[in-house]
């Protein structure tokens, strides 16, 4: 199955590349049904203005909160980098130095599917922004380019956005065409299609991660309270037939009135785990590395630290997962299918890229000098050691 696909993307990608805009409106008409040309590939700054006169009030409410306190996570990011050049002043006088540079110009896919999502849109753009990128350029099937994604784009202050989706879209993103500007970077979560897309084209272009289908795992005692579990596993799994959702628990009990409330239609995605202990569900949790934790047990504080692998942890019966997806802070674009054992969710960091420095003089480079010799000596590396050498005899 997989195979199958990745040739149908490998055949969308090089078309893409050859034929650019072509390709793109091909793409578009075939898997979503919609006729566009290049005149209206791209969004006009009118519908943009229309939308908001589209939106409910309490959205724009509701997303300009969401904005400020995703904003101020990741502003307290960027203040742990520190200053964006630091001198260190080594041992022996060498002077060696680090500064992060924003990345120029970002692509951010947002999916489409069953929902529209701004806050995805929220989630990839506000660090991008915090970390200083110039340019930020938004693809999205057209049948999600909702109302209220183009109101957070203009929130964002994103101008460029097109209405295409797919791998044609990472494809477009990745190599530039007569309308979409190449991007240096891709972030966003999609279906199949666009992950295998981001798979192939990286190198080409940078890409945050290979995003799985969402999961949620929850650890749990008897001070968690029933109905609250079952909505987050059932939250979880609504966001398409793939997702998962796992309960860790000692409690007989709890297990009986979970599993007897579960939907037929969700009973293949959810996963109910008698354990002995809970040393046992901090070993698998460790071990499955879930997107999501939801840790519902007393004192969870006291066993954070032993939580290696997870992409995102929530604390206690007020702390769901569906909080962190809207208005938390932190983004809820996060690695999943076990490869948060690696890698992190998307932040400020993402979007900076770390330049060394490196600062000689003939004082300084004199100390240093004999072990750089003996080492390409060593490596038989004929042309670094007369480089080396040419200046310990200037």
């Amino acid at each position: 199955m997989e195979k199958n696909i990745v040739q149908k993307v490998e055949k969308i990608i090089c078309r893409v590349k050859k034929e650019g805009d072509r390709a793109v409106l091909f793409y578009t008409k075939k898997f979503d049904g919609i006729n566009l040309t290049k005149k209206n590939l791209a969004i006009e700054k009118n519908e943009i203005r229309s939308a908001y006169q589209k939106v409910n009030p309490e959205f724009l409410i509701a997303i300009k909160k969401a904005y400020a306190n995703i904003q101020q996570f990741h502003r307290r990011q960027l203040l742990k980098i520190g200053k964006r050049e630091t001198k260190l002043q080594m041992p022996g006088g060498r002077q060696v130095d680090e500064k992060f540079v924003p990345i120029n110009r970002i692509g951010i896919y947002v999916p489409g599917g069953k929902y529209s999502y701004p806050s995805t849109l929220l989630m990839a753009a506000i660090p991008a922004r915090v970390a200083g990128v110039k340019e930020i350029v938004l693809t999205t099937p057209g049948k999600n380019l909702t109302a209220e994604i183009l109101v957070t784009a203009d929130l964002c202050k994103i101008k460029k956005i097109y209405r295409v989706g797919g791998a044609q879209a990472i494809a477009a993103l990745a190599y530039g065409t007569e309308t979409v500007p190449k991007v240096d970077k891709i972030v966003g979560p999609g279906n199949i299609y666009v992950t295998i897309a981001k798979k192939l084209l990286f190198g080409e272009v940078g890409i945050d991660m290979l995003a799985g289908p969402s999961e949620i795992m929850i650890l749990a005692d008897d001070t968690a309270k029933e109905k609250f579990i079952l909505l987050d596993l059932l939250a979880q799994v609504e966001h398409d037939p793939q997702a998962g959702a796992t309960l860790l628990t000692e409690e007989d009990s709890l297990l009986k009135k979970i599993k007897a409330q579960i939907p037929k239609k969700f009973r293949k995605q959810i996963k109910l785990i008698k354990i002995a202990n809970l040393n046992q569900g901090i070993e698998y949790i460790n071990l499955k590395a879930p997107e999501h934790l939801e840790l519902l047990i007393r004192n969870q504080e006291k066993i954070l630290h032993k939580i290696e692998n997870s992409g995102a942890i929530f604390l206690g019966n007020y702390s769901p997962v569906a909080v962190g997806d809207y208005i938390a802070g932190p983004s809820h674009i996060l690695p999943t299918d076990r490869t948060a054992r690696f890698s992190s969710g998307l932040s400020v960091y993402d979007f900076l890229k770390r330049i060394s420095i490196t600062n000689y003089n003939q004082v300084k480079l004199k100390k240093d000098l004999p072990y750089a010799l003996t080492l390409a000596k060593t490596e038989g590396m004929k042309y670094h050691y007369q480089s080396l050498k040419v200046r310990g005899e200037s």
